[in-house]
């Protein structure tokens, strides 16, 4: 019974794998809100109604993406939480790794790109949520970091909105990057470095005035 029980769950856990892959080959080239159900069933090779097995309908399908893609943005958004994040050797590594992600994970940076500002609400809530998550994380990290002493709880969150916000920004750059052309991403690569080491720069001197 165990046995059949196990197979049955692992048949369920594949099916549920194989609407999400359909549904991401579909976004690549639209939108959630353009999408039927009927269609990622037939991408998926299955029955519509077996599509109510996994999923309550398309928008619950969008949230379960949100939730998947976010796990390759997680090791990106790790690059920036190191310590020491204003020299320039982490900078160079943060890039690289940004440009290795969207590369391996196309579909799933394609999907958040789009989707961010579409037309499914859950959907959309449920990327902030997951951004302002990374954002409440990085500003811990950056809290115990030497170079935040003296700044106030309000200015790190600033700071790591920064940061999650030049990822989501490089990423989409890198997206729409002609993959014929190699000097088109690593012009994208050049300018991203540039901009964190500007931002870092700006890090070491917040406190240099007062602000008033």
């Amino acid at each position: 019974m165990a046995h059949t029980t196990g197979a049955r769950q692992a048949r369920k856990e594949q099916t549920r794998r194989t609407l999400l892959d359909a549904a991401l080959r579909l976004l690549e080239w639209h939108s959630l809100n353009s999408l039927g159900l009927r269609e990622v069933a037939r991408e998926a090779g299955i029955a519509p109604a077996a599509f109510y097995r996994h999923f309550e309908g398309l928008d619950a399908l969008g949230v379960a993406l949100v939730e998947e893609s976010f796990g390759s943005l997680r090791a990106m958004v790790q690059a920036l939480r190191s310590q020491g994040a204003a020299s320039d050797e982490v900078i160079r590594r943060t890039v690289d790794v940004i440009a290795a992600h969207v590369r391996e994970h196309h579909a799933h940076f394609r999907f958040l790109a789009r989707e961010r500002y579409g037309g499914v609400p859950g959907v959309r809530a449920a990327i902030a949520v997951e951004l302002d998550a990374f954002v409440q994380d990085l500003s811990g990290d950056l809290a115990t970091q030497p170079e935040s002493v003296g700044w106030s709880a309000e200015d790190l969150r600033v700071l790591a909105e920064l940061y999650v916000n030049h990822v989501v920004l490089t990423a989409a750059a890198l997206l729409d990057a002609d993959p014929g052309h190699p000097e088109i991403e690593r012009e994208i690569v050049a300018t991203a470095s540039a901009q964190l080491r500007l931002i870092a720069l700006g890090r070491r001197h917040w406190l240099d005035t007062d602000q008033t």
